[in-house]
């Protein structure tokens, strides 16, 4: 049996616990004085009634997430099933839709009339089947998304009122940054999440109760073991283990250390990096986005048809202002969960804080997510230079594309070198 330091409680480090803790003692570091990382459900009260909103991780779906299915299954975590819409609304020229049906496409009337966005949905349509045929037949270009979408002549409305601001919404990125996106990242995401497809998509759901429910059950086994508001200021390895001090006390000694935060906070812990993890780590950056809880609805659409789950905002003073600002996207929170009709409208909105009415401001957070780049996918392919030397161990979400699966996939990973699956 080992003695194990776990560093970070987002769902890469409670799963590497929970699985590590079958065999191994199992003792769990966390800066922050709750437990969860981006899985934040908060309690807020309103009017008097009570309610659950999810402010950082919200859904999942059928097809893409087995491992996260497979681990709610173990805990016995239910899911409700959700939907999964985008709109657009470009606050300069007035144009908003909601692509999730034929009525919500059409919600502003006048682009019945539209030659243009009939053009618009042409080319949504061939962008689809193009990625498609790069799919099936394996031949990705070197090109970025941006440069291949100019290649092939995409309209810049095209660009800037569908594939960009949805890009954006999913990674948390600017519209320059999605241009930037290495496109067989981004085609292999899009098919595999079945974004390729005007039909034939996932079944999206939500944990009952918020995303936090299966917390508890996750934690179970090594409960005791975790340390809140303990901060890692230093982490150094040596022959006999490694040692781990805490908020500059003294150092405690381990067999081995997880480090389950982010790939910029795990650089900065280690004292004694090597070069290759320099590299690595150091090639895979973190990007801050404001995020505000609150019952302003008009950070969505004008139209109350055009309300989807994602509603992305263009919004500033020219098209290149808006093109280089951070992810501006409002998350429908009683759409996505499903909430009561009497219930206010709760947003999650990433962002646009000076755009929201102070009144109605519920929280304010700070999620930090990461860079998909050229540099950061070459550090991916580079993870076995690093993961399980000098008795250290990385997992997070931001080795694979950044989400919820990508970090209980991370820390299967680590377990599987301990010879635990999941």
């Amino acid at each position: 049996m080992k003695n194990i330091a776990v560093i970070g409680t987002g769902i890469s480090g409670l799963t590497c616990a929970h699985l590590l803790s079958r065999e191994h003692t199992v003792t769990v570091f966390e800066a922050n004085d709750y437990i969860g990382g981006h899985t934040a459900t908060i309690d807020v009260e309103v009017a008097g009634q009570q309610y659950a909103i999810d402010s950082g991780f919200i859904v999942f779906n059928d097809r893409t997430y087995p491992l996260f299915e497979i681990l709610m299954a173990q805990l016995n975590i239910k899911s409700l099933p959700t939907e999964m819409s985008f709109s657009v609304n470009n606050a300069l020229t007035g144009l908003e839709y909601n692509g999730h049906n034929l009525w919500s496409l059409f919600a502003q009337r006048r682009n019945l009339l539209r030659p243009s966005f009939y053009r618009f949905l042409g080319e949504i349509v061939r962008f689809n089947n193009g990625c498609k045929v790069i799919y099936e037949a394996d031949k990705y270009p070197t090109s970025s998304l941006g440069e291949y979408l100019d290649q092939q002549g995409f309209s810049a409305f095209f660009c800037e009122h569908y594939i960009l601001p949805m890009g954006a919404a999913i990674w948390s990125a600017s519209i320059d940054d999605m241009r930037g996106f290495s496109l067989r990242f981004f085609i292999r995401f899009f098919q595999h999440h079945g974004l390729l497809n005007i039909n034939d998509r996932p079944q999206w759901y939500v944990l009952e109760g918020g995303s936090r429910s299966y917390i508890p059950a996750l934690t179970a086994p090594f409960k005791d073991r975790i340390q809140l508001n303990s901060p890692v200021s230093g982490i150094k390895r040596s022959d006999d283990g490694v040692y781990v001090q805490v908020a500059n006390g003294e150092w405690q000694h381990f067999d081995d250390v997880v480090l389950s935060c982010h790939s910029d906070q795990a650089l900065a812990m280690l004292t004694d990096a090597t070069q290759d993890e320099i590299d690595v780590l150091g090639a895979m950056e973190y990007q801050n986005n404001e995020v505000v809880l609150h019952t302003d609805i008009n950070l969505l659409p004008k139209r109350k048809a055009a309300w989807a789950s994602w509603n992305y905002r263009l919004d500033g003073v020219n098209q290149q202002d808006i093109a280089q600002r951070p992810a501006s996207v409002t998350y429908n929170m009683n759409i996505l969960q499903c909430l009561p009709s009497s219930a206010p409208t709760f947003c999650v909105t990433l962002n646009q804080t000076a755009s929201i009415d102070e009144s109605k401001i519920l929280r304010k957070f700070n999620y930090a997510h990461p860079v998909f780049n050229d540099a950061s996918m070459k550090s991916q392919a580079k993870k076995s230079l690093i993961n399980g030397k000098h008795n250290t161990y990385f997992a997070g979400a931001y080795w694979h594309n950044g989400f919820h699966e990508d970090g209980v996939r991370s820390a299967v990973e680590v377990c599987d070198l301990f010879g635990i699956s999941l």
